[in-house]
C-alpha cells in the first residue's frame, strides 16, 4: 500500500502534482501553489501589466480565477474528481500592478457529493480585496486514477 493511501497529506500532494501538470490556465498567469492540505489551498499571483483595466487596477475576473483555482486545488485534494456548481464573489477592495495577491480556500463543508469552500483574496501585505464562496460537486472518477482514497468506501 502506498502512502497515498494512509496518508492523506501525501494524497492531497500527489493530487497537486498531477492538476498543476495539466492546468495551463492556472500556469499561463503565472500562479504558484503555495500550499495544499486535505481541504485547503493557498495560491500566488503577480498583478501584471496585462491585469489592469480602464481604472489602473486589477480587473476582477483575473482576482476570481486566482480564487477559483485555490477551490479546485482545496476541493479536488481527496482525489476524487470535483468540480464548482456554483461560486460568488464580493470585491472589496482594488489590487494593482505590482501586487503579489494570495487566495486562501478553506473548506467549510463536506458532505456526500457537495461542499462548500470560503476563499479570501489578500495581498501580500495583509489587506483583503475580495470574498469568495464555491459549492462544489464530486463527479465520477479520481484526479489520479486507480488510487482508491479511504473514505470513498466509507
Amino acid at each position: 500500500m502506498t502512502d497515498q493511501h494512509t496518508n492523506p497529506q501525501a494524497l492531497a500532494d500527489a493530487v497537486t502534482q498531477a492538476m498543476w501538470s495539466r492546468d495551463r490556465a492556472t500556469q499561463g498567469l503565472d500562479m504558484q501553489i503555495l500550499s495544499v492540505k486535505p481541504g485547503y489551498a493557498l495560491m500566488a499571483m503577480p498583478v501584471r501589466a496585462d491585469m489592469v483595466n480602464g481604472h489602473h487596477i486589477c480587473h476582477g475576473g483575473f482576482m476570481f480565477i486566482l480564487a477559483d483555482s485555490a477551490f479546485a486545488f482545496a476541493c479536488n485534494s481527496y482525489n476524487q474528481n470535483t468540480v464548482a456548481s456554483s461560486c460568488n464573489i464580493d470585491f472589496l477592495a482594488p489590487a494593482r500592478e505590482g501586487d503579489v495577491l494570495e487566495a486562501e480556500a478553506v473548506e467549510r463543508s463536506l458532505a456526500g457529493r457537495t461542499g462548500v469552500y470560503d476563499i479570501t483574496v489578500r495581498t501580500r501585505t495583509g489587506k483583503t480585496v475580495a470574498l469568495f464562496r464555491g459549492k462544489s460537486y464530486r463527479i465520477k472518477g479520481e484526479v489520479i486514477a486507480g488510487l482508491q482514497h479511504s473514505d470513498a468506501v466509507a
